[in-house]
């Protein structure tokens, strides 16, 4: 009787997907300023462990024959317009021509006040725009991730035991999958 196929669920892996590039981006940036390398030297440096550190991933669930479960929670669809109105107009600012004398103080004291509130709320409401931005980033990072590795595991039916094949698929994706940012620093590099 044959054993049931491995799944790693795509939560745990993005996970662990960050933590490594982290902590390899840290160590080489680190290591870089005893050795007084260049940026694009630890940029080159770190993407190299990184696609090192990938085609081995890769190669050992494509050689297992491992699968892989989404495993992210599903959010609620956003519509246009449910938090913030899509069509409007900017009310008229009165006029806040008050005098010099005490009672003009007085008011322009207040307006200050209410403005400082106003910039305080400001912030707090950009400030929640840029965390729910970082989340929005790091859900799209984690369907690239989960995507592009699950359409590498799909292979794993046809290259599980199998070594060579194994490597030649892991190789060409961890060439398409980090080539493109190698290309890019290169070019950096050449045109700047």
């Amino acid at each position: 009787m044959n054993a049931s196929r491995t799944y790693m669920k795509g939560k745990s892996v993005f996970i662990v997907s960050l933590v490594v590039v982290s902590i390899t981006i840290l160590t080489v940036y680190l290591s870089g300023i005893n050795y007084n390398r260049s940026l694009t030297t630890n940029l080159y440096l770190s993407l190299s462990v990184i696609a090192g550190a990938l085609f081995l991933f890769m190669l050992y669930g494509l050689y297992t024959g491992v699968g892989l479960v989404n495993n992210f929670p599903e959010f609620r669809k956003f519509k246009r317009g449910d938090y913030l109105a899509t069509t409007g107009s900017v009310p008229d600012i009165p006029n806040t021509d008050i005098g010099d004398d005490e009672g003009g103080i007085f008011v322009a004291i207040l307006l200050w006040l209410g403005a400082a509130l106003a910039f305080i709320v400001l912030l707090i409401v950009l400030e929640a725009m840029i965390w729910v931005s970082v989340f929005i980033i790091l859900a799209i990072l984690y369907w690239v991730f989960f995507r592009a590795l699950k359409l590498v595991f799909s292979k794993a039916i046809v290259t599980k035991g199998n070594l060579a094949i194994s490597a030649v698929y892991a190789l060409g994706y961890t060439c398409l999958y980090t080539g493109w940012i190698f290309g890019i620093a290169y070019l950096v590099q050449v045109l700047g």
